[in-house]
């Protein structure tokens, strides 16, 4: 956003070195990004003077040509050749010295000393297209007989010199989004400074109503979209060029003038933050504007003449016939003022932020009004905009203001109350700031304060401060005024011991990051805003669950994620799109789950948990002269899973494996640690495969990082690599099929926990043989003393105790 210094002191008596000024604004949370000097004309017509034409004689070598010789009031004549046709003696005209640079057509040209056609020529004298005042290049400009000769063209143009702040102006500070917020921000600050300096409004007091000759009323249909809508007619303009001095103010910020009625209703929406529309009141049909939505995919073509499909939920601006203006986005070819329009109507209203919003992204329109009224105008001020910019019409267009005001304002905004503890203030702010300086800043800062007791005040926060409605928006204010700078960082820190210590996380996640990375797998991060259809079409959600976002950019980032499922998907699809499919991404982000509660407080219905996703697909490694083509599989995705958690010191025979209950996969496993599930992983369903278009299989898996943390074992145990020799015995068992390897293992491992070191499945056999419903498996199990070598003796015995435990609990025979 660009800030005139020239304005700004329209409204605030300061005369500050810019510099100082631009840190000021940075200090108090309007940051300046840059500052730039405008000059009304460019190059400031630097070098170019005023001179009178003394001679002229026609050049003896060229037709067209005139020698001239032009007085600058130096003393000394300039010998100029000239080829303008309307070059005479006598004349008063602009001269560009030796030296001088021009702009012309965007081009720089500099004036040098020569020869013309064997004639010296010590300077131009100049046409206005040349010089930047005007668009004529049919002969040079002529000044006035009284003009004086040698007075500089910058000061007989009266040119203007600018400083414009750009200001990276931030989302929630709409306030701040003209002249006359920061000012007011600015105030505030000079205030809590001791300087006493109030705002200089412009002056509306000679508005009044001329006739009633041109009534237009207002219906608004939808007053969820438009909570107040004010607008007055005036008749017999003249729509013309915009004088000097309102371009300049417009090219400083870098806006093009159109003509003195646009003109002014943007520099009225720069100046006070309101935005403005004037409307041909000969188009309005019925004598009536209404303000509602049309049907879906109605044609509307927009001021840049392209035509654009309505959607049902644009708020447009209509007559009784049809639709003249996006409300709050752009207005419509046909209602717009043009050359030939005599009677106006305008408008200033207050639009639902979140619907100029959705209007703006969904046909992909950003402009200057869009930005205010997306981050929240003042439903309180429409009325002085209005005014201020029906009298400058009235001063720069002529014409009567012909009817009312109009003010439609159904449920008035009042001011937001806020309770704020002095005692709150100053823990969070880290220091003791007296009250009385409290006082003084929320008054500069137009805070009310409506009553006080011992520790606890009541405020009321204007309307136009939208981002201001809670205790801790109250102290940031307060902080940004009194300084940031003014905060002293603490010389001590001070600390406790802590016997039970919870784990580095940002440690964990780089040793995580280390080991994935290590084995091939990039790190991927998706968006959090998310498609709320993604789990309206899955099976394994509950949309009901999903968190809404009340101001959704589009409807593809309208909640927030459930799980980090179909971000990782999304990127699988892109990186098969660009050819690369071989994949292996990871990915630590946050889910969100919102589920209704009776519990009072809402927050509680809110719940946020941080997992990792693993995802693979295509081959293990890239096809070589000396690598077999090896395509991932459940068993791939199990093992960097196991391993990952290994890794991290978990004892692989106290976690559970149980077969995983989630329509998202096609079939897949899940590992419970302590009754919590700590991972799920598996192949992803066709479905959801198909929802992406991905044709190929896609492995994943979720590790839960609460469960993660809250479980992982904080010391790694290190013991010697034992002197005895571990012993390897194998069993063939005949079982049911619905048995599954991960019940033997668990059972081999409660029924010898002290010397059984490892059980692996290497085989598994079905045939009908076997019998019906039957399978066999084949199971090897790593028995170890680690203080002395075992006896036979014993390893028959545990190996008995084993095949009984078997036997017993699953049904199983020893083939």
């Amino acid at each position: 956003m660009k800030i005139s210094y020239n304005q700004l002191k329209q409204y605030i008596d300061i005369n500050l070195p810019y510099t100082e000024l631009a840190q000021i604004l940075t200090d108090i949370g309007l940051e300046v990004e840059g500052t730039e000097e405008y000059e009304s004309i460019k190059g400031g017509l630097e070098g170019l003077i005023t001179g009178e034409v003394k001679t002229c004689e026609k050049h003896p070598n060229a037709d067209k040509l005139s020698i001239t010789t032009v007085d600058t009031g130096t003393g000394e004549l300039l010998p100029i050749v000239c080829g303008a046709p309307n070059v005479a003696v006598g004349q008063k005209v602009i001269v560009a010295t030796i030296g001088t640079k021009l702009y012309f057509n965007d081009n720089e040209i500099q004036i040098k000393k020569g020869k013309i056609r064997g004639e010296i020529s010590m300077g131009m004298i100049c046409a206005e297209d040349e010089i930047g005042t005007g668009t004529s290049h049919d002969g040079i400009l002529v000044l006035p007989d009284d003009t004086e000769i040698g007075t500089p063209a910058k000061d007989y143009f009266k040119i203007e010199k600018d400083i414009i702040f750009e200001i990276g102006l931030t989302p929630n500070r709409a306030d701040g989004a003209s002249h006359i917020g920061v000012a007011r921000d600015l105030i505030a600050w000079f205030k809590y400074q001791g300087k006493n300096i109030e705002l200089k409004k412009p002056d509306i007091s000679n508005f009044k109503v001329d006739n009633t000759d041109l009534p237009i009323s207002v219906k608004i249909e939808n007053t969820e979209a438009c909570k107040r809508y004010s607008g007055i007619t005036i008749s017999d303009i003249q729509v013309t060029e915009s004088p000097d001095w309102l371009k300049n103010r417009l090219k400083a910020i870098d806006l093009q003038p159109v003509n003195n009625i646009v003109d002014i209703t943007n520099y009225v929406l720069h100046e006070t933050g309101q935005p403005l529309h004037a409307f041909d009141a000969d188009k309005i049909t019925g004598n009536t504007i209404i303000v509602k939505t049309l049907k879906n995919d109605i044609v509307f073509k927009t001021l840049d003449k392209e035509e654009r499909k309505l959607h049902q939920e644009d708020l447009m601006i209509c007559n009784e016939n049809k639709g003249m203006c996006i409300a709050g986005v752009f207005g419509g070819a046909e209602s717009g003022v043009s050359e030939k329009t005599k009677n106006i109507f305008l408008e200033s209203a207050y639009f639902n932020p979140v619907s100029v919003r959705k209007t703006s992204k969904r046909h992909a329109l950003q402009t200057d009004a869009s930005f205010r009224f997306e981050r929240g105008t003042d439903p309180n001020n429409t009325i002085y905009p209005l005014k201020r910019t029906a009298l400058l019409i009235k001063e720069l267009a002529g014409g009567k203001i012909s009817s009312e005001i109009v003010d439609v304002y159904p449920k008035p905004v009042n001011n937001f109350k806020i309770t704020v503890s002095y005692s709150h203030i100053n823990r969070l702010i880290g220091k003791n700031i007296d009250r009385e300086t409290i006082d003084t800043i929320l008054k500069a800062l137009e805070i009310k304060i409506t009553d006080k007791t011992d520790d606890l005040i009541k405020l009321e926060v204007p309307p136009y401060r939208v981002d201001v409605t809670r205790e801790a928006d109250i102290i940031e204010e307060i902080l940004r005024i009194y300084g940031y700078n003014n905060i002293k960082s603490p010389t001590s820190v001070k600390s406790t011991l802590s016997y039970a210590p919870k784990p580095d996380e940002t440690k964990l996640k780089n040793k995580i990051s280390d080991f994935l990375s290590s084995v091939g797998f990039s790190e991927a991060m998706s968006n959090s805003l998310t498609k709320s259809r993604y789990y309206e079409n899955a099976e394994g959600f509950n949309p009901a669950q999903s968190v809404k976002i009340l101001n959704a950019l589009s409807n593809d980032l309208n909640v927030l994620r459930q799980d980090l499922l179909f971000g990782s998907l999304e990127a699988v699809i892109r990186n098969i799109n660009h050819k690369n499919t071989n994949i292996k991404l990871y990915e630590f982000g946050n889910t969100y789950h919102y589920r209704e509660t009776e519990d009072e407080n809402t927050l509680n219905s809110y719940k946020e948990e941080h997992h990792i996703a693993i995802t693979v697909s295509g081959n293990k490694n890239k096809v070589n002269w000396n690598t077999a083509e090896t395509p991932v599989d459940f068993y791939y995705i199990k093992e960097i899973v196991t391993s990952l958690l290994t890794r991290l010191n978990f004892d692989v025979k106290q976690i559970k494996t149980e077969e995983i209950e989630n329509t998202n996969f096609a079939y897949g496993l899940k590992y419970t640690y302590n009754n919590k599930v700590l991972a799920k992983f598996g192949r992803i369903s066709n479905k959801n495969l198909a929802a992406f278009d991905i044709e190929k299989d896609v492995f994943y898996a979720d590790i839960n990082w609460n469960t993660l943390i809250n479980k992982i074992p904080h010391t790694p145990k290190f013991k010697e690599i034992s002197k005895y020799p571990a012993v390897k015995r194998d069993l063939a068992l005949l079982l049911d099929k619905e048995i599954k390897f991960a019940q033997i293992q668990e059972l081999a491992y409660k029924t010898e926990k002290k010397l059984l070191k490892k059980v692996n499945i290497f085989d598994v056999f079905e045939d009908k043989k076997l019998g019906e419903n039957k399978k066999s498996y084949a199971v090897s199990f790593i028995i170890q003393d680690e203080t002395k070598t075992l006896k036979d003796k014993q390893i028959d015995k545990i190996m008995n105790k084993l095949q009984y435990t078997f036997e017993k609990e699953l049904g199983a025979e020893l083939r």
